[in-house]
């Protein structure tokens, strides 16, 4: 496996909304941002982690977030669950999201997002609704991909399997059934490590 740049911080930011806070996850050091810190700091980099997340959050409350992060090298964006629960117009969710790494990249760091996951793995959805679900999330999230992209973020497209995972094993959801346990957090930051880790060689590289 390519290893980092050592000898050098990574500033790591984390932003979104409660997946990339981490509820439902048992320890502090169970959730994303967390575990992707390990998996940098074992492929050799030293690393700082920032989490300006807030649960509840939508695609419009991320320019707050922006406002608020340090300075980062790389940042991870989960965003897109409450766009849909909360029902914001999927073209305003979109522009947001995109303006939102639009101004990371201007302050030079790299962006990864995962868009909406597919909510029709949730033990609350009925059966019967399932395919609409997640053809509604299908479409939210094809618009953030195109949005994300434009703007020069890297969009993990993890969603699909996620989704399979999830729905065949319910001891990856917390108890509120609805967010991700620490199992499912493990699951999860295991999908992101590669493209979290090219990005952090991709930085270490130019930076050297």
């Amino acid at each position: 496996m390519a290893t980092v740049a050592p000898g050098v911080t990574l500033r790591f930011l984390v932003l979104g909304d409660s997946l990339a806070f981490g509820t439902g996850a048992a320890s502090s050091s169970h959730t994303l941002g967390a575990r992707l810190t390990r998996t940098l700091e074992q492929a050799g980099q030293t690393v700082e982690l920032s989490v300006v997340a807030v649960p509840g959050a939508t695609s419009l409350d991320l320019a707050g977030q922006v406002r608020r992060a340090a300075a980062a090298d790389v940042a991870l964006l989960v965003v897109g669950a409450n766009d849909l629960t909360r029902q914001v117009v999927p073209e305003q969710a979109a522009a947001a999201l995109g303006a939102a790494v639009r101004e990371l990249r201007e302050r030079g760091t790299d962006v990864l997002v995962v868009p909406t996951p597919d909510l029709s793995s949730a033990a609350w959805v009925p059966s019967a609704f399932r395919a609409v679900v997640a053809g509604i999330c299908d479409q939210l999230r094809a618009r953030q991909t195109l949005a994300a992209e434009a703007a020069g973020a890297v969009v993990a497209p993890v969603a699909p399997e996620l989704s399979r995972r999830f729905a065949a094993d319910p001891a990856l959801f917390s108890a509120d059934r609805v967010h991700p346990s620490s199992a499912g957090y493990a699951l999860v930051a295991e999908a992101l490590a590669p493209q979290l880790t090219r990005l952090a060689v991709r930085r270490g590289d130019a930076a050297a």
